[in-house]
């Protein structure tokens, strides 16, 4: 099988984390024997300088007019890519736009971002249903990462499976660091609540890895890191903190979780999926900085507890976001599309 991975997010560096989940998905494709070709911003087409920095989003409402150029240059990639392969699969529902003209076949992910705001998957899909219809239903099929994604894609008239992003199960886990650790892992920007995690846990046993637009407001965070450095801080955790209710999937809870580390999490979005209150996390209110610092103290107060919750959680990621689980899905829809 011959694949055009169409997107608009790509990791240029291993220290970013913008598209990691597709790199990694495509890696495993090709260790799955699939062929891939990966059209990406700087890789593939020309973004003219749409794509990384604040945000593909963000980045269009300064500068609308670059988004007839970007388009049409995907459009060019993506024929020429299209005419030796099978199947388009195109990550984001902006990139639908452009894969319905590739000649074959096509299947669309949305992940969502909360970065996005308004403009993101999710929200595209509540305020301009009609919209995502028109883009969404020359596709073969529509996979969402979560169901709060499919939810949003089902309201609008569309059908679409969930397939989480994957994450690697490590075959065993040392035990954390002491004195306990508290870490977060993720972008430094508003839509994050960095804000409430300070004001949460800034006091604590910090751990911030990332890097963003106000970076400065977290003086010791470790900036960027390759993705062997976020596994060994995971490691080294005892809670993990996930302060944002919009996520589109929540990919540092998932792996916090394949790790056995117990999730802090902001009740909302797709964090809902992840974490079970009381049993393979603890849930609360989003944007409460006291309701967080309790659980978190809970967490740190109680081995027994942490324990019980990262042993769940560990059990949960791996029957849900397993590599072998997440390509094998991912293949049958390749499958069920060819076929159609």
């Amino acid at each position: 099988m011959r694949v055009v991975v169409l997107t608009t997010s790509w990791p240029r560096t291993e220290q970013e984390f913008a598209g990691r989940f597709i790199a990694d998905a495509v890696e495993r494709l090709r260790e799955r024997g699939v062929e891939v070709e990966v059209l990406a911003p700087g890789s593939g087409y020309r973004d003219y300088g749409l794509a990384y920095g604040s945000g593909m989003a963000a980045n269009l409402r300064r500068r609308p007019w670059l988004a007839p150029l970007m388009l049409f240059s995907m459009w060019q990639a993506v024929r020429r890519a299209a005419r030796a392969a099978d199947l388009v699969h195109a990550h984001w529902l902006l990139t639908a736009a452009v894969a319905r003209f590739s000649g074959k076949p096509f299947v669309v992910t949305l992940h969502g971002s909360g970065s996005a705001g308004r403009f993101s998957d999710d929200e595209l899909a509540r305020r301009s249903p009609r919209l995502v219809r028109a883009l969404l239903r020359p596709a073969a099929a529509v996979i969402c990462v979560s169901e709060s994604l499919a939810e949003a894609v089902r309201a609008a008239g569309l059908e679409s499976v969930v397939i989480p992003n994957g994450v690697r199960i490590p075959a065993e886990v040392g035990a954390a660091a002491d004195p306990p650790e508290v870490l977060y892992v993720g972008r430094l920007s508003p839509e994050k609540n960095i804000d409430t995690l300070l004001e949460a846990v800034g006091d604590l046993n910090l751990v911030v890895a990332g890097d963003g637009p106000i970076r400065d407001r977290v003086p010791n965070a470790l900036g960027a890191v390759p993705h062997a450095e976020v596994e060994r801080l995971l490691e080294r955790a005892s809670v993990v903190v996930a302060p944002c209710e919009r996520e589109g999937f929540g990919l540092a809870a998932a792996e916090a979780m394949a790790f056995g580390r117990p999730v802090v999490a902001a009740a909302g979005g797709a964090l809902l999926d992840l974490v079970a209150d009381g049993e393979t996390g603890l849930l609360v209110p989003p944007r409460d900085a006291a309701a967080m610092r309790a659980a978190v103290e809970r967490l740190l107060g109680d081995p027994e507890l942490r324990e019980q919750l990262g042993r769940a959680a560990r059990t949960f990621a791996g029957e849900r976001f397993g590599w072998d689980g997440v390509i094998g899905r991912t293949l049958e829809v390749y499958d069920r599309a060819l076929d159609a």
